[in-house]
């Protein structure tokens, strides 16, 4: 009896054989919070990203296109977007280049009802205005403004599908771009 008690004091009260059944159950329930905390952070996120007006435009899309200059000439590019909409909001970017052109377009906006409005840069130009328009469901009829500047844009999204097309009044004069998901 007085060597079982010597050895219990000298593993701090605990019998060895004990310790594989507690670390198991502490795995076990790191484990099952581990599994929680990210079920949760999948339901938020899945939440925000397929709720409200851009919900279908959602992640990162890349694609092809031309692009019209002033003078008539016409050059192919390569672009990708990229849209997070949070709710009735969403910020988005558009890259595209040529050989010989590139612009950064980015936005942020909101929908209330149908009614797009926000706001627009281009990067490489350091430009920035206004965007208003119409749309839901991932077609959208948009027009971006600033002084000396007005462009049309039209988005039409259907399924992993995306047409953009704009048309402007500048040395830009417009472009017809395609992208999947």
């Amino acid at each position: 009896m007085e060597h079982l008690q010597a050895y219990r004091a000298a593993g701090g009260g605990k019998h060895r054989a004990n310790k594989p059944i507690e670390a198991r159950a502490r795995n076990r329930r790191l484990l099952i919070a581990a599994a929680v905390l990210f079920a949760a952070g999948l339901v938020n996120s899945e939440g925000k990203a397929q709720s409200g007006p851009f919900a279908p435009l959602a992640g990162t899309w890349n694609g092809s296109g031309t692009v019209t200059l002033d003078d008539g000439s016409t050059e192919r590019i390569r672009c990708r977007a990229k849209y997070a909409p949070i709710g009735p909001t969403m910020e988005m970017s558009l890259t595209c280049a040529s050989d010989a052109y590139k612009f950064n377009l980015g936005a942020n906006v909101k929908s209330e009802g149908g009614a797009i409005a926000g706001s627009w840069s281009e990067a490489s130009r350091n430009i920035s205005g206004s965007l208003q328009g119409r749309g839901a469901g991932g077609n959208y009829e948009l027009i971006a403004s600033t002084a000396g500047f007005n462009a049309n844009i039209s988005l039409k999204t259907s399924g992993n599908k995306q047409n953009v097309s704009m048309r402007a009044d500048s040395q830009f004069r417009g472009a017809n771009i395609s992208l999947s998901k």
